[in-house]
């Protein structure tokens, strides 16, 4: 019997990141950022609020000002009174150096340091800049993620790369030189952060860029050449479809490989979107890897001639709303839902094969079939459905399924 390989996870540390632990063989973890304004703390809370419930186990604000700075605090202080115990990560440029002085509650309020070497200045006012903030998290206590960006590479390390790379006898082309920058500027920082005193089980890693295959090198050779926590992301993913399936294949790719420890999907939201796309995009991934299960899955036929009837869309389409809207309550009642699997297929063809494989499954007449629809539970036939209420008898068979398999008579046996 051919099996799927085991991904086995690339050794890293572990750092805990206020009661989640990344790295280490903790689980990936999902991040995602908000994009209000930090100082509106009522906006902020509602938007960290909204994607901690959809599933964001790490979320990130930006403090670029006082005002954002004092925001945090009282940021802290209204997700605690709703006992929304999310990690929080400022993510500091330019001037965080001085809010972390300056702002001693938004040190402590902070869960994690987001710090990116290409923007705490420049020469001797870069080390001492640098060193303010790592101090300040040694002081508190808070893991660092060193985050370097393409689009705003160290320039002195640039140089001296470039120069190198002109005395070669055969050059590397300017993106592999680039490539190169990210990696030894990331993991000079984090050098340079272990030197001040901050330990390797709180430094997490990240090299941002916006294409699949740099992302892709950079991430393996920040796997081989260290044993830091790594956040993958592709920055500036893009928009709709686009997004999705860059931050698909570069994050898939890479976790398949073992290599990651948390991940967001930096989606350009649709105007109007919900900011939550970018936590659902991430548990889909982890999903369908087989790494994590969050939320019961629905697989469907996508139709074609033999299926012209739209009942099996709309069943899918229907059962995956009611799997959705029900999981807050089934994570608490029906321990280990999140990885039941229900197929809705739609016609003779593959259908009843599909809907076998399914923990439940039914498949849906086609053009010019039978009007009957067998369900099947756990690879075998149980029922037969016919007539108009085919969808509600499948909902109640899927409940009813669910009840049996993962609740209290279940637990109790």
């Amino acid at each position: 019997m051919v099996g799927l390989p085991e991904i086995k996870r690339h050794r890293t540390h572990r750092v805990d990141v206020r009661r989640v632990s990344v790295g280490g063989g903790a689980p990936v973890r999902v991040q995602s950022m908000t994009n209000t304004d930090t100082a509106d703390v009522e906006a902020s809370f509602a938007q960290v609020k909204e994607l901690f419930l959809a599933g964001s186990e790490i979320v990130r604000v930006t403090v670029n000002n006082d005002a954002a700075a004092k925001g945090v605090a009282l940021l802290r202080e209204r997700l605690d009174a709703e006992g929304l115990d999310v990690p929080l990560v400022g993510c500091f440029h330019y001037n965080g150096h001085t809010l972390l002085s300056d702002y001693p509650e938004l040190a402590c309020a902070l869960d994690k340091y987001r710090i990116n070497p290409g923007n705490v200045g420049f020469g001797q006012k870069r080390d001492r800049q640098f060193e303010i903030m790592i101090e300040k998290a040694i002081e508190y206590d808070k893991p660092v993620r060193i985050g370097v960006n393409w689009g705003s590479l160290d320039q002195a390390l640039s140089a001296k790369l470039m120069d190198e790379n002109a005395a070669r006898a055969e050059p590397w082309d300017a993106d592999s030189v680039m490539r190169e920058a990210l990696v030894q500027s990331a993991l000079s920082s984090a050098e340079k952060a272990q030197e001040i005193g901050l330990p390797a089980n709180k430094i997490i890693l990240s090299a941002k860029v916006s294409r699949v295959p740099d992302l892709i090198a950079v991430y393996r050779a920040l796997a081989a050449r260290s044993n830091y926590a790594l956040h993958l992301g592709l920055t500036e993913a893009g928009m709709g479809s686009r997004g999705v399936a860059a931050t698909a294949i570069a994050e898939g790719l890479l976790l398949h490989e073992g290599i990651g420890d948390t991940i967001r999907a930096s989606l350009t939201p649709e105007p109007g979107g919900a900011r939550t796309q970018e936590v659902k995009v991430c548990q889909e991934i982890l999903q369908v890897l087989g790494i994590r299960s969050f939320a019961p899955q629905v697989s469907a036929c996508p139709g074609c001639g033999r299926t012209t009837s739209t009942v099996f869309q709309e069943l899918a389409g229907s059962i995956q709303h009611f799997l959705d809207t029900q999981m807050p309550v089934w994570k608490k009642r029906y321990p280990g839902v999140e990885g039941l699997n229900v197929a809705v297929m739609g016609c003779i063809v593959n259908g009843p094969g599909e809907s076998k494989h399914a923990d439940i499954g039914i498949s849906l007449p086609g053009t010019g079939e039978s009007p009957v629809a067998p369900v099947f539970m756990d690879g075998k036939k149980t029922h037969t459905l016919r007539g108009e209420r085919i969808a509600e008898e499948f909902q109640t068979l899927v409940e009813e399924y669910i009840e049996n398999r993962f609740g209290a008579g279940q637990r109790a046996a």
